[in-house]
């Protein structure tokens, strides 16, 4: 593909050239891939909404930067991640920054708690329309919690954790499926970039494609009845971005 632009790369070659950066830096991560529908994983990934519908569309996005500041397990690049993702999308993707909601622990943007998360979830559901292009960050951490419903194999919830989980409490995949994901109006396409531990499955969405497989597969588990969108989710731990930009020329 041609360095700087995303126009010939398929997820295939994206997830496999970030397997191997990653393991060249010394890290054993399996980036890997999450869809709410079965795509063809070999052909030039797509960003921007297509569609006949998108002609009027607009492009949103929310992006979540936590560094935990003065807390156990305090991170340090949470809120340059979300800074560089928003320039890229700004300058190579035409976002305008007025339809992106930011929420950093930095003291001057929206605090990323439960509650604003969610929040800010919920208003990009409300907003977006058939046409849209919506693109989710989320830079933190990630953690596990016991399944209560029994539709997790190995037991446990992914979660996000946000700012003051503590007292609110982390995140549950579940939650993000139901007023995230399923919610979404039809004809919106999702990408959702999540660089945090645990986020394999953090949206429930039923296909995955791994960077060390050669097809997306069904995860059975996940039912999503009639409601299948346009939601890709993109996941790995810390040390993605880093990859993804150097695979992109920023």
């Amino acid at each position: 593909h041609r360095k700087g632009s995303i126009d010939s790369l398929s997820w295939v070659n994206l997830l496999r050239n970030m397997r191997q950066d990653l393991l060249n830096k010394g890290f054993d991560q399996v980036p890997q891939l999450t869809s709410s529908r079965l795509i063809d994983v070999n052909k030039p990934l797509e960003l921007i909404n297509k569609s006949s519908d998108a002609a009027y569309g607009t492009k949103r996005a929310v992006m979540i930067g936590i560094n935990y500041r003065g807390q156990q397990g305090e991170l340090s690049g949470c809120h340059n991640d979300v800074k560089n993702m928003v320039e890229y999308l700004k300058n190579k993707q035409g976002f305008q920054e007025s339809n992106m909601t930011i929420l950093m622990d930095d003291g001057y943007h929206t605090n990323p708690t439960y509650s604003n998360i969610m929040n800010a979830y919920r208003t990009l559901v409300r907003t977006s329309q058939k046409g849209d292009t919506v693109f989710i960050h989320y830079s933190g951490h990630g953690g596990r919690v016991r399944d209560l419903n029994g539709d997790e194999d190995d037991g446990f919830d992914e979660t996000l954790i946000p700012v003051d989980f503590k007292r609110a409490g982390q995140i549950v995949d579940d939650d993000l499926c139901k007023e995230l994901v399923k919610a979404m109006p039809r004809g919106v396409l999702v990408t959702s970039l999540m660089d945090c531990c645990h986020s394999g499955t953090v949206l429930d969405l039923p296909y995955r494609f791994t960077a060390d497989g050669d097809v997306m597969v069904r995860q059975d588990q996940f039912d999503f009845g009639d409601v299948i969108g346009g939601v890709v989710v993109l996941c790995c731990c810390f040390e993605l971005l880093g990859c993804l930009f150097s695979l992109l020329g920023e």
